[in-house]
């Protein structure tokens, strides 16, 4: 296992610039997701640490060592793309293979490790069917399997499971993180899925315009988020924001319930609730509207029990928990402390 460490890594290309200044570490071992929307440069920092990109700035390090400069093969890493890349006309056993074939390993050597790698991932029944063969699933285990005969320090995964539809991709997070804690190398794992990330992460980087503007575990990222990007970007529905002259309160859906829901020693926070519309989710209903006080455009919502009746078109006295509350700079989007 190695620990993954970049020091103000930095990429541009031409005028544009796609990761600015980047201080991130791993700890040994862990289950790392780097998460944020398209372009937000969270692949082409992978393909830095993987050393598919040269950096304009700053180092990687790898295990201790300084990796700038060295090829990818040389850096003990192993990496899962979007697409996996897999060799139609070969069989999986061949694919598997492959890297280890390149390297020259003895023919005895590479079924043994073909053989393990299969058996861990449960794939070893289909060693001699063709990727056409295999479900999407199916075929990103042989891409893992490819992968973990290098036997690598560390697993750089560009999201792999995108292309699989929602149920599979949901069986395929469970396996994958089984397989990641049955093995321990260490993973750093890229996503625009924030239930993936919410579901797989022992920590999350969540990144935006070349930035890290959080890292954290997923319950401090969903509790207490830096700043409006992340408080917004995490959880659906989001977080609700209020912006006034000189903070900006945010508070959950969950956590904005009828006032008399919320106990007097909790020191509800009140707002007069105007209900627009519901929204029925079997075992939970959504409100949306917008409260008193505020900008008209600005729209709340509320997550409350199925058995909660709340009239549509109708103004209701709903509140938050003190604790519940979080505040920000209206000019920055920073996370500020509550004030009197």
């Amino acid at each position: 296992m190695s620990v993954v460490e970049t020091r103000r890594l930095t990429k541009h290309f031409g005028e544009a610039l796609a990761v600015d200044h980047v201080d991130l570490a791993s700890t040994e071992g862990e289950f790392l997701v780097l998460l944020g929307p398209s372009g937000c440069g969270k692949t082409t920092l992978l393909r830095m640490i993987a050393g598919l990109e040269e950096p304009s700035e700053g180092e990687v390090h790898i295990g201790g060592a300084l990796m700038n400069g060295l090829p990818p093969r040389t850096r003990k890493i192993a990496m899962v793309f979007q697409s996996y890349a897999l060799y139609p006309h070969m069989t999986v056993h061949r694919n598997i293979a492959f890297p280890l074939r390149a390297e020259r390993l003895e023919k005895e050597l590479q079924d043994e490790k073909v053989h393990w790698a299969a058996g861990l991932l449960g794939i070893e029944r289909y060693l001699e069917r063709r990727p056409r063969q295999l479900s999407g699933g199916e075929r990103q285990r042989v891409a893992l399997a490819r992968a973990l005969v290098r036997e690598p320090n560390v697993f750089l995964l560009d999201e792999p499971l995108s292309n699989l539809d929602a149920k599979l991709r949901a069986a395929a997070r469970d396996d994958l993180l089984a397989f990641q804690r049955n093995i321990g190398i260490t993973t750093i794992y890229v996503t625009h899925d924030q239930v993936e990330a919410m579901g797989m992460g022992d920590r999350i980087a969540v990144m935006s315009d070349g930035r890290i503007r959080q890292l954290g575990t997923p319950e401090q990222i969903y509790s207490n988020p830096a700043d409006t990007f992340v408080a917004t970007f995490i959880g659906s529905p989001p977080m609700n924001l209020l912006e006034g002259p000189e903070r900006t309160v945010g508070f959950r859906p969950e956590n904005f319930r009828p006032f008399s829901d919320v106990p007097a020693d909790q020191l509800p926070e009140a707002f007069q609730f105007h209900v627009n519309r519901s929204e029925y989710l079997g075992s939970d209903r959504y409100l949306y509207g917008t409260v008193e006080g505020y900008d008209e455009e600005t729209k709340v919502i509320a997550r409350v029990p199925v058995g909660v009746s709340i009239e549509e078109g109708m103004t209701h006295r709903f509140a938050v928990a003190a604790a519940d509350l979080r505040f920000f700079d209206p000019a920055t989007g920073e996370r500020i402390g509550p004030t009197s």
